[in-house]
């Protein structure tokens, strides 16, 4: 039944466990947003945008991260030619790395330009307002020969049409919903206060993803819901893993339990298809103990004939079974 309104479920301990969960952690972007960005603003300090937008295509060539379609985009739209660059290195958690021309050039958050020792300079004002849009920063650095900051990127992401309805269904359940994200505390601040949710981790490196869910799993039931290959460990951390459709394989692989659509209603769903098994579950264990707390005493006492005993033992079977058909006309609630 699951599996046809878009519900993978892997092995049986998810569908039973799920129905215990009284917090989920949600990752944001491609998650609770669309997951495809765009640039809305591009700052050079020199005043050559273009040549920071050709840079940063340059470093962010062959990634697959969303930010990175973002520019390369932007690169085609502007027709400017995407060159290649040597020793590329990705920076787990903060950004990519590059040898451009003979200069050291990185493409990152504010942790990586912190970590770089520089600040933002003529570009702080700029950094402040973006980021109380809501916006996702990156900053374009050259490490060397001369350390310095060449421009600031600020993308910006759409909500996904179910993230609202999913988050109220959520409280509607008396689950807490949770904000789990690497991005900066501005832009997770202003999705956290559209949707509603009040517990925000933000600027969460990937490894401490996994920490931070670990944490949350003292209070109760925890699920997990993400995309990325860096949600992986979150996933497999967390009681209920929930990969959302579109996301990685590895995503998909760490969690027990998988939704073919990214449509963040389907969480909701699946913990209800949950409840709803487990409700099940409890009744015919009811009905078949009465049948027999009734039954056997009369019987060996001779008050049942074997006849009868033998209709109701069959009763017990149909009813048990007809009771457990009934969640064939189960459907995801507000879902199309």
């Amino acid at each position: 039944v699951a599996a046809r309104h878009g519900i993978l479920i892997k092995d049986a301990e998810a569908l039973e466990r799920a129905h215990e969960v009284s917090a989920v952690v949600f990752d944001k972007t491609g998650t609770l947003t669309s997951g495809t960005p765009q640039i809305a603003h591009l700052r050079a300090v020199d005043g050559e945008d273009s040549q920071v937008l050709q840079a940063a295509g340059a470093l962010q060539r062959g990634s697959e991260h969303p930010l990175a379609k973002a520019v390369l985009d932007a690169c085609t739209a502007r027709d400017l030619e995407v060159p290649n660059v040597t020793q590329s290195q990705s920076l787990t958690g903060r950004g990519i790395a590059g040898t451009l021309a003979g200069r050291r050039l990185a493409l990152g958050n504010r942790r990586l330009l912190d970590e770089t020792g520089l600040t933002p300079g003529t570009l702080a004002e700029s950094a402040t307002a973006w980021e109380a849009e809501g916006r996702t920063l990156s900053w374009l650095i050259e490490q060397s020969p001369q350390p310095q900051v060449l421009g600031l990127f600020a993308f910006g992401d759409t909500l996904k049409a179910g993230a609202l309805p999913a988050i109220e269904q959520l409280n509607a359940l008396h689950i807490s919903s949770h904000l789990l994200t690497g991005d900066n505390r501005g832009s997770a601040k202003v999705v956290a206060e559209a949707l509603g949710i009040t517990d925000v981790h933000a600027e969460v490196l990937p490894a401490d993803k996994a920490a931070t869910v670990s944490e949350l799993k003292k209070t109760g039931v925890v699920a997990m819901v993400g995309d990325g290959i860096n949600d992986a460990p979150a996933l497999a951390a967390a009681d209920i893993g929930i990969a959302m459709g579109g996301g990685t394989d590895v995503a998909m692989h760490a969690a027990g339990i998988t939704l073919m659509r990214g449509d963040p209603r389907l969480v909701p769903a699946a913990l209800e298809i949950s409840r709803k098994t487990y409700a099940k579950i409890r009744q015919n264990l009811f009905w078949a103990f009465i049948y027999n707390v009734v039954g056997i005493p009369l019987a060996a006492f001779g008050f049942l004939n074997p006849v009868l005993a033998g209709a109701a033992m069959a009763f017990s079977s149909v009813s048990v079974v007809s009771n457990a058909l009934l969640l064939k006309f189960w459907k995801p609630k507000d879902l199309e």
